[in-house]
């Protein structure tokens, strides 16, 4: 009988290892990548029955990634790892279409069971994060980091990160005038007095995941 086949996807080497020796005694890891261009390549390659993603990756975040995944895998069945519990991750996985949703320093005892859950076509979320997510306070007016193009959540992702412009440049092979032009037009987008406001709203909103081991 053929193991369940899955993808793994995170641009952390330590935590990619500590998530390989927790899948590999029960699935057939068919690959593990470091960021979501990668997952889309690997995910076209194999064809897995389950991905798990970081959310946070550089080039394109996870839920980025599963949003271009689902115009070829419209099926893809994909569970989001994340350290940050803002319910603003959990809206946004949910509405990329993930079952699973789990806390990195849960992995260990809940993301086996999740990708189970997965499998199965049920969804899985961290607890605690499922009660969270029930607050009345977020029924607002969405998520404004929805109006920026892939673009500039790229651009945003890897400034929460800490690059700098010419890094920033480097790592896209864009002009360091262009990362500065999509910089002025966010900032006027979302309102954002300067490029700490623009983080922080960032970060509140589920862009980008900032590294952390489990």
């Amino acid at each position: 009988m053929n193991r369940p086949r899955v993808l793994l996807a995170d641009d952390h080497r330590i935590v990619a290892e500590g998530l390989r020796r927790l899948l590999e005694p029960e699935f057939d890891l068919v690959d593990v990548v470091e960021d979501g261009v990668a997952l889309l390549a690997a995910a076209e390659r194999h064809k897995p029955d389950v991905i798990v993603a970081d959310i946070g990756m550089p080039t394109l975040n996870g839920i980025d990634a599963l949003m271009e995944l689902r115009k070829t895998q419209p099926q893809a069945r994909v569970v989001f790892l994340t350290m940050h519990r803002d319910p603003a991750y959990l809206e946004r996985a949910r509405s990329a279409g993930a079952l699973g949703f789990v806390l990195k320093h849960s992995a260990a005892s809940e993301l086996v069971v999740a990708v189970r859950e997965a499998l199965a076509g049920r969804s899985y979320v961290t607890p605690t994060m499922a009660h969270a997510s029930d607050s009345p306070s977020r029924s607002g007016n969405g998520n404004p980091i929805e109006q920026l193009t892939p673009r500039q959540r790229e651009i945003l992702q890897l400034i929460v990160k800490g690059r700098l412009t010419k890094q920033i440049a480097a790592e896209l092979s864009i002009s360091t005038r262009t990362v500065e032009f999509h910089r002025l037009k966010m900032r006027q987008m979302l309102a954002a007095r300067t490029t700490a406001e623009l983080v922080r709203l960032a970060l509140r909103h589920g862009l980008s995941d900032r590294p952390s081991d489990f």
